[in-house]
Parts: C-alpha cells; sequence; structure tokens
C-alpha cells in the first residue's frame, strides 16, 4: 500500500473479456508496458485470471486478463474457465469487451450476453492494423453501439499501440475515486514461481502450435531466488507419451529451444541470471476431473 492522500487519486478493476484470441493478453501487457500475461498463435492460452497493475500521478489500473470464455466442450478446464470469467465481471468497476476488428459473432455476442449492464464497459476493437479499408470500421462499430449503451468504443491495434492512450484515458474517467491498492512499483499480483510456469508454458505452446492439448500443464516443483542467480525446475505434465515426444522434439532439439527462451524471458522479468532445468512428465488422467484441476492449481 502507499501513503497516496489526494481525494481525487483513481483506482479500480478493469476486466479485459472477450472470446478466445482476440489479444486480450497482448492488449493488457502493452496497457502496463510490461509482459505479466502469456500469448500466442494458439487460441485459449491464458487458463488463470491475470491481475496486471499500471500507476501515474493520479490513477491505479489493475488490468484483469481472463482466459476466453469456452463455448464448445463441456469439460472440467473449460467450466473453470468459464467460471473465472464470470467472476471477474461480477467484481470489476470497468469492463472492456474485445473484439477483431471487422469480426463478430455468436461467440462474440456470449460473452456481450454476460456483461452486467450496471458495469460501465468500453467496447475496443482490437487488431486494425490487418483492416485493410479503414472506412469499413465505422459501419462496423456502428453495428455494434447498437447492440448496448457501450461507454466509449475505441478501434486500437495493441501490437503497434495504436490509440492505447485514448483507451487509458477513457478508462480513467470511468474509474472510482480511491486510494491506490498496491505499490506504484508493482506490476502484477503474481508470484515469480507462477511467473516462471507461465513463461514456460507460453514457449511450450509457441513451438507446438495447435498439436498439443490444452491440459497440458507446467508445476515448478522447485524454485530458489538468491540475490545472483535464480534456480528453477519445472515438469511439463503430459497425458500421453505422443504429446511428451512433441515438446522433447528430434534429439531433444525442441525442448532446448523452448528452455532456452524461456529462460531469456524469466531473466528479463527476474532481473538476474536464471538456471533453468524442465522435465516431460506424462501423468495419465491429471485433468479429468475438477478435483484434479484443483491440484495442479485450477481454482
Amino acid at each position: 500500500m502507499t501513503d497516496q492522500k489526494d481525494n481525487h487519486f483513481r483506482c479500480g478493476y478493469i476486466a479485459i473479456v472477450g472470446r478466445p484470441n482476440v489479444g486480450k493478453s497482448t492488449l493488457m501487457n502493452e496497457l502496463i508496458g510490461a509482459k505479466v500475461s502469456i500469448t500466442s498463435r494458439k487460441a485459449q492460452t491464458t487458463r488463470h485470471r491475470i491481475m496486471g497493475i499500471q500507476t501515474d500521478d493520479d490513477a491505479q489500473f489493475i488490468y484483469i486478463d481472463t482466459p476466453g470464455f469456452q463455448t464448445r466442450y463441456n469439460n472440467a478446464l473449460n467450466k473453470n474457465l468459464n467460471r473465472t470469467v464470470r467472476d471477474t465481471l461480477s467484481t470489476a468497476d470497468v469492463i472492456l469487451f474485445v473484439v477483431d476488428a471487422g469480426v463478430y459473432g455468436q461467440a462474440d455476442q456470449q460473452v456481450l450476453d454476460l456483461i452486467p449492464e450496471n458495469v460501465p464497459t468500453i467496447l475496443v476493437v482490437n487488431k486494425t492494423d490487418k483492416v485493410k479499408e479503414k472506412a469499413e470500421l465505422i459501419p462496423f462499430a456502428e453495428k455494434l453501439a447498437a447492440l448496448r449503451d457501450f461507454a466509449a468504443i475505441v478501434p486500437v491495434s495493441a501490437r503497434q499501440r495504436f490509440q492505447l492512450n485514448r483507451l487509458e484515458e477513457e478508462i480513467r474517467h470511468l474509474l472510482p475515486e480511491n486510494p491506490p491498492f498496491f505499490s506504484p512499483d508493482d506490476v502484477t499480483d503474481r508470484s515469480e514461481r507462477f511467473m516462471a510456469a507461465e513463461i514456460i508454458r507460453e514457449k511450450i505452446f509457441r513451438y507446438t502450435g495447435d498439436e498439443l492439448p490444452y491440459t497440458s500443464t507446467v508445476v515448478i516443483e522447485q524454485f530458489e531466488r538468491k540475490e545472483k542467480i535464480c534456480r528453477v525446475f519445472a515438469a511439463v505434465l503430459v497425458e500421453r507419451e505422443a504429446h511428451k515426444a512433441m515438446i522433447i522434439g528430434h534429439k531433444g532439439e525442441k525442448l532446448k529451444e523452448i528452455s532456452t527462451e524461456a529462460r531469456l524471458d524469466m531473466e528479463k522479468m527476474f532481473g538476474v541470471p536464471v538456471y533453468l532445468e524442465i522435465w516431460v512428465k506424462v501423468k495419465s488422467g491429471w485433468a479429468d476431473n475438477e478435483a484434479g484441476l484443483r491440484a495442479y492449481g485450477y481454482e
């Protein structure tokens, strides 16, 4: 907590929601200026509710990146992901409803239907850099404006940081007057141990594409943080031997690439050299039920 006494200081929770793969994690990372939520081309990369914090002189923005709402496969994992989305929406001060520029379908509408009418909601039209004819964005935005009384509609490109300053100002006006809830230096509420697991998981998805199931996960078996080095020992849990082979690759080359990329990201985040060891283990049935999911941190 800080000693901020200014009664005009604004602080609140901003939920970022949308169907899978509309760029929610990238948007949050760019808004706070740090990578705290993992990204990949694989839809549904985010499994947990990830908090990112950005503080300036008169406001603290507490962004919550949520999993993409699942409309397919009614299994234990997706039930937990969707419960996370609903819980986040019920506690948010502001909601960012993110859609792809020029694309709006049933999955988007299902997310919009979950958003409470009494919470100020900004429609964020992302990936505008991919639209060749910018004039097409006007009728698209007008069509969506008729669906809900949005507090604002802001076209952006998260990757190119286009109009993110404008989006931040729109959010600022909607935040309640509160003292800051976190230190100005905080960028996330998650531990380094958690972030290490997320970084490894991101690299696995990047190097395996759509072939590896979502039920694969990363468990940090040992995390030692010292002044001049950080030692991380991780296990990647998969359901089948075939999945293990996907991650390890020919003569271990893919696992080596995953480990190297993950280690470099950890060193950037933790600010010290990192010693990283990763094992891949088959653990059949670990995610067959909700109890199994809770055992691996999916509350």
